[in-house]
């Protein structure tokens, strides 16, 4: 990838001026990785959103993840490079349609996944992400009845794991849905003794296969502490950068889409994102995310005793 390092001088002197700090995900490409204040999954963006003193933060993700900073830090100036910057799986849960299947079964504990909108959020009694996701679910009485929205597949995999009564959201994330199981099978004949590792939002056939099954943060943790030497990575590709970077000896393998035995199986929404954006929205401080106050007051609630919940569990 050829990086202008112009910009990247802009930028960095952009943020220092203005007392900002960029956020990104582990999805994003890896020049904007390379410059980022903090990098991480979506419960450390939280964690790290709580605590920083910067005037305005630059979300490079997507545009939930910066509506979840706005909530932990209402105060503070939140942009996000291209409001366009969606997300497959938040879009999968509308409120209307979330809230009646609420009301349609009443008593239950509603956990729902950060991947979700401010609108979500507010109707949530906890919110989980997937490396704490099973440790949430557990930390509740084991016969509390619970309702896990939108990710169908994590839903299912923490059912599977727990034992526990839950009603599952009928969502998805279109990337995770969408890795080649023939191509994964291929790639382990090709390589002997590499290691599948998968992320939870996975469909069930892929996750069978896995050798680990983990959070982005999780799979990072795995390729560093496993003696493996090969890794067939089915996630996002973005988080090969950071793979890398920690284990250049290692050799990181990204899985195709269906119907195609090469390429990359990318999240079109992180990819919206680049430096050219990231520097005009320093400039100009926009586009700005706002979330309305009375939203905020009910969305921080789950997002806060996921975070508590996490503190007293040391994740």
């Amino acid at each position: 990838m050829v990086v202008d390092n112009n910009i990247i001088e802009k930028i960095k002197a952009l943020r220092k001026e203005k007392n900002a700090v960029i956020f990104a995900h582990y999805y994003q490409t890896s020049d904007i990785q390379a410059i980022a204040d903090f990098i991480g999954d979506s419960l450390a963006l939280s964690q790290k959103a709580a605590e920083t003193t910067a005037d305005i933060i630059v979300l490079a993700g997507v545009k939930f993840m910066a509506e979840t900073v706005k909530i932990l830090s209402p105060e503070k100036k939140v942009i996000i490079p291209d409001l366009m910057a969606g997300c497959s799986l938040a879009d999968s849960c509308k409120k209307e349609d979330f809230e009646e299947f609420i009301n349609d079964n009443p008593g239950r504990t509603v956990i729902t996944y950060v991947n979700t909108t401010a609108d979500i959020k507010a109707l949530s009694d906890i919110a989980c992400t997937s490396s704490n996701a099973k440790q949430i679910v557990e930390s509740l009485h084991q016969d509390e009845k619970i309702i896990f929205g939108p990710d169908r597949n994590l839903g299912n995999y923490i059912k599977e794991l727990t034992k526990r009564d839950i009603l599952v959201w009928d969502g998805a994330c279109h990337v995770h849905e969408q890795f080649s199981l023939d191509a994964i099978l291929r790639m382990k004949k090709e390589n002997p003794g590499s290691k599948i590792i998968a992320h939870p939002e996975c469909e069930k056939p892929v996750r069978l296969v896995a050798d680990y099954i983990g959070s982005t943060s999780g799979m990072l943790s795995f390729v560093s502490k496993d003696p493996g030497k090969v890794f067939i990575v089915v996630t996002e590709p973005g988080i090969l950068y950071e793979m890398r970077k920690a284990e250049p000896e290692k050799i990181f393998i990204p899985v195709p889409p269906k119907y195609s035995m090469c390429g990359y199986n990318e999240c079109n929404f992180m990819k919206l994102i680049t430096l050219e954006k990231i520097y005009k929205s320093l400039k100009f401080e926009e586009p700005e995310v706002t979330v309305d106050a009375s939203i905020i007051e009910w969305a921080a609630v789950p997002i806060k005793r996921m975070l508590e919940i996490s503190a007293k569990l040391g994740l």
